[in-house]
């Protein structure tokens, strides 16, 4: 033991010796002491008055950039989170270079969708932008070193993104990564009724549950959903009627698995499907997302019943992954080869016509030269008019990533040798000359034509005649690429329109009651109003927004759409049902 610690103290006053000051003689000094005046550096007061602190930032008055990688469930997150930011009074923009904060909503599928999402990252942090993330990247893998310090929404979480954000501007870390439970059980995800800026505003895309049944081994997206929770039915029919309300003409039902939708609640898919059939508008259309064969298997029969109805698209995504056994046995698949001709020969015989897509995945861990030949005769049997070839790609703390790889080589020569096998065979050759009714409802990507599918969702290629968008138009098809045909609208056809009133201007906030819609186009006149119902509720809505804080004092702060947003949704949960 050192010389100091030697002896021990018994009491701390054994410390002070009899040469010490006294407290009352450091008291009385303190009277003599002159107090000396710092000089003030006024450059540098001028400088830290610039910068006010960060609870001086008005939130709802940024704008914001969002970036969307991923599925068709990631991008109705992506719809939801930008709806409740712009209700809040966030301009979404599409320019990244203008806006305050980057909203990056990741894909954890396959490497290059988080190396695009890391990249991003640091973009963003070298234009000395805010940065929140979501989706299923951070909500997996936290703790990663490249997300460090940055805020996090849970794919659970996002009807509280305006909170992150709101945090985040002011520039703190904020991440809410829990799970939504009630009385202990997890619930599918944040409520179905939430503001939403639809990216088509002809589309609604609907999450009927989260998470899955499964736990394939190459699989990362289980690690950040989780096991199935689904959607009560009623809530689902009510997202829909909301959704044909705003004047929406097709819907898409997603989620990680749709056909184990319901196991964990008491029911079942043809039991949703049959729900959402009765409240589909005439020429509105349905497209069913991806479901795995195990679960498809059970109710073969109504599902064919279900996809020969006139208002559901003919057209069933249905992965196959491998045609080895060995190969479905590694990856836990729950099902065999003979299992999946099962599903497709039998919707093929009861469906005539449908549309069958699949995935394929090449390289994985163990796969021979006999067992992707295999999958090449399964390809060259079925003909796949849409087929999804991946190569493999090992992920972080999955098993497959700590199996034996198949040499990248290897697997890349399997994917070309995959992809020329499907490009060579063309799907629409015999229908040219056909008439088909086609549901118009996007842009071409070279903006040349407007998107349109027929009733096996197809793709129709038609003239671009602003007519047409989001109407029921006959054609007839005068030629057949790879991937569409292209239409010429028939002379004396009829244009129907599906959609039971006015669809959403892009980029408007659905959810939005008429009453409060009527506040936002036309301020607080209300006289000129022609309904003494919508002029009643809409007096009491901007009453409501005059009796808000800022609305009374600082009216130059221009945060009237902040206290309409609010207001919004106090007008919504207080007419419902009225």
């Amino acid at each position: 033991m050192p010389a100091a610690c030697d002896s021990l103290l018994e009491d701390i006053e054994d410390i002070v010796s009899a040469q010490d000051v006294k407290p009352h003689d450091r008291q009385f000094a303190r009277k003599n002491v002159v107090p000396k005046v710092r000089k003030r550096n006024s450059q540098k007061n001028v400088q830290a008055e610039d910068d006010p602190p960060s609870d001086s930032i008005i939130p709802g008055a940024q704008k914001i950039w969002i970036r969307t990688w991923g599925c068709s469930h990631n991008n109705s997150d992506g719809e939801y989170m930008a709806g409740q930011l712009a209700s809040y009074g966030y301009k979404i923009t599409e320019n990244a270079a203008e806006a305050d904060l980057w909203l990056l909503n990741s894909c954890t599928v396959k490497s290059p969708a988080e190396d695009h999402f890391r990249n991003s990252i640091k973009k963003a942090q070298e234009d000395d932008k805010k940065v929140v993330l979501a989706g299923c990247v951070p909500q997996a893998q936290p703790r990663q070193d490249y997300l460090k310090g940055l805020s996090i929404i849970g794919v659970q979480q996002i009807d509280r993104v305006v909170e992150v954000v709101e945090e985040t501007i002011k520039g703190h870390s904020v991440r809410l990564l829990g799970q939504k439970k009630n009385n202990g059980k997890r619930l599918g995800g944040a409520r179905l009724d939430l503001p939403k800026i639809r990216k088509n505003p002809l589309i609604e895309i609907i999450s009927i549950n989260t998470g899955c049944l499964n736990a394939c081994t190459y699989c990362k997206t289980k690690h950040a959903r989780g096991d199935l929770a689904s959607y009560p039915i009623e809530e689902l029919v009510d997202r829909a009627k909301q959704s044909f309300q705003e004047g929406v003409c097709e819907i898409w039902l997603t989620s990680e698995d749709t056909g184990a939708y319901g196991r964990d609640i008491g029911t079942d898919l043809p039991t949703l499907l049959w729900k959402l059939v009765e409240i589909i508008p005439e020429g509105a259309m349905l497209r069913l997302g991806m479901t795995n064969p195990p679960y498809i298997l059970e109710h073969l029969e109504e599902m064919a019943k279900i996809l020969n109805h006139p208002r559901v698209y003919a057209f069933l995504h249905i992965p196959v992954q491998s045609a080895s056994d060995s190969i479905l046995m590694d990856m836990k698949r729950e099902y065999c080869v003979a299992d999946f001709k099962r599903v497709v020969d039998f919707l093929k015989e009861k469906v005539p016509g449908i549309t069958i897509a699949t995935d394929i995945i090449c390289g994985f861990p163990g796969e021979t030269d006999e067992d992707f030949q295999d999958t090449m005769k399964l390809v060259e049997e079925y003909r796949f008019p849409s087929l999804f070839i991946n190569q493999f790609y090992p992920r972080p703390g999955t098993p497959a990533a700590k199996m034996h790889q198949v040499p990248a080589l290897v697997k890349k020569q399997r994917t070309k040798d995959l992809s020329q096998l499907f490009h060579s065979y063309n799907p629409y050759d015999h229908k040219v000359g056909e008439k088909q009714r086609v549901l118009v409802t996007e842009d071409s990507f070279d903006c040349q034509f407007y998107v349109a599918h027929n009733q096996f969702y197809e793709q129709v290629l038609v003239p671009k005649d602003p007519e047409f968008m989001g109407k029921m138009v006959e054609v007839d098809i005068y030629e057949a690429g790879k991937h569409f045909m292209k239409g010429r609208p028939l002379l004396d056809a009829n244009v129907f329109t599906p959609s039971i009133t006015r669809p959403l201007a892009k980029g408007e906030v659905s959810g939005i009651t008429e009453e409060f819609r009527y506040v936002l186009e036309n301020g607080l006149n209300l006289k000129a109003c022609p309904s003494p119902g919508i002029r009643e509720k809409a007096s009491l809505s901007s009453r409501m927004v005059m009796q808000l804080p800022w609305q009374q004092e600082g009216g130059g702060l221009k945060m009237l759409s902040v206290s309409l947003a609010l207001l919004a949704i106090l007008v919504t949960f207080y007419y419902r049902g009225v």
